[in-house]
This record gives structure tokens, C-alpha cells and sequence, in this order.
């Protein structure tokens, strides 16, 4: 897949189930575009977010998806249920294989870092030589720079339990497989991470 994105509506207490089956419908329906990856509710970090990850096979399509929900009076399917939606917009790191439906899950920690300018290409240099030993320990589902808004990168991890992800994450430290060498040196202060779990219509579980 060319681009991704990742969608995030703020939705009201005790609306997730039928969020998640509105957004289900509309990706299903003739009327979007692109592929639903990902559906999931934030369970640490900022809550009553619904996150939804979808991957474009061209910018055309992503670009006419985004004006088409930008325009719409119901966008997702999830006007009764919201108060806000972000919008953002990815490309995969290059040396990474296309996202595809897996139950790598069921908690997926979506992780976003502000670079300094002139750091993403030298990021997915450090990157490409250290994912392969740090995948070891845990899959990792992508790595994406923005291509609208701040520059940034965002990467999402899944693990089978909040355990599993503190012993991937200590033990590829310990081994030296992660950071990244010289990554760090790249990145700015601003730093979030959103631990997310999928909901029932996730194609990512």
C-alpha cells in the first residue's frame, strides 16, 4: 500500500460498539475508498477515542477519500456518536512489507514522534538495519512518516498482553537490538503513545 491513515474520532462515553459498527458499514459500503486495517478504542493515553487505520493503494485515492469524508454531514458513519475527528496521513517506511489483516494482537500501542527537520530520512536508514533484530522480540505491524501536518513518524506495535509488550520492550534494550543506533538522535522532545485494543470489527485483532 502507497499511503495510510489513521483517523481519530472523539466519541461519547459508551458509544464504541455502535461507532465501530457504523465505521464498519461504511468501509464495507460503495461509498469509501481504501481498505480498513485497524479499528480500535484507546485504553491508555486520551480516551474515548475510536482509531481507525486504513491503507490506500494510490495518493489519488486516499486524496479523494479524505475530501469525500471532509464534505460529508456524517462522516464514518459516526455523526451521532462524535465530537472531533483528526485526520492523518501516512507513507510506509519503504523497506517495510504491506500492512495485512493478523491477530498479533490484542493490544496495540500506536507510537508518534516529532523529528528534527532534516532527521526522516537518516530515521529510516537507522531503522531499516534495526527492525529485523528488534522484530525478534515483538512483530511490528508498520512504521509510517507524515506526509501532511508536522513532521513526524508513527509506528504501531502489537503485543498479547500489557506483560508481553513490558518484556519485548526491556529485553530488546537489554540485547542492544532497540533504539534504533543513532535514531534517537533525531527526535525531538514531543513524544505520545496511545495503547489501543481492537474492537470487534478490527481486521488487526
Amino acid at each position: 500500500m502507497l499511503r495510510y491513515e489513521i483517523a481519530t474520532l472523539t466519541i461519547y462515553m459508551g458509544t464504541t460498539a455502535k461507532a465501530a459498527e457504523a465505521v464498519k458499514a461504511y468501509t464495507d459500503s460503495g461509498e469509501s475508498k481504501g481498505t480498513l486495517l485497524g479499528c480500535w478504542f484507546a485504553d491508555i493515553g486520551q480516551l474515548n477515542q475510536l482509531i481507525i487505520f486504513r491503507g490506500f493503494d494510490s495518493v489519488d485515492e486516499l486524496e479523494a477519500e479524505r475530501e469525500a469524508v471532509r464534505r460529508s454531514s456524517n462522516p464514518f458513519g459516526c455523526a451521532e456518536f462524535m465530537t472531533d475527528m483528526s485526520l492523518e496521513s501516512y507513507a510506509p517506511f519503504p523497506f517495510l512489507p504491506p500492512v495485512s489483516p493478523a491477530e498479533d494482537g490484542p493490544i496495540y500501542e500506536i507510537r508518534t514522534y516529532q523529528l528534527k527537520q532534516g532527521g526522516l530520512e537518516p530515521t529510516i536508514a537507522a531503522w531499516e538495519k534495526a527492525v529485523p533484530k528488534r522484530s525478534e522480540f515483538s512483530p511490528l505491524t508498520i512504521s509510517m512518516f507524515a506526509v501532511d501536518g508536522s513532521q513526524r513518524i508513527t509506528h504501531i506495535w502489537p503485543y498479547k498482553s500489557l506483560e508481553e509488550r513490558t518484556k519485548a520492550r526491556t529485553e530488546s534494550v537489554k540485547a542492544g537490538a532497540w533504539p534504533p543506533v543513532g535514531g534517537p538522535d533525531w527526535l525531538e522532545l514531543d513524544m505520545k503513545s496511545t495503547v489501543a485494543v481492537p474492537t470487534a470489527v478490527s481486521p488487526l485483532k
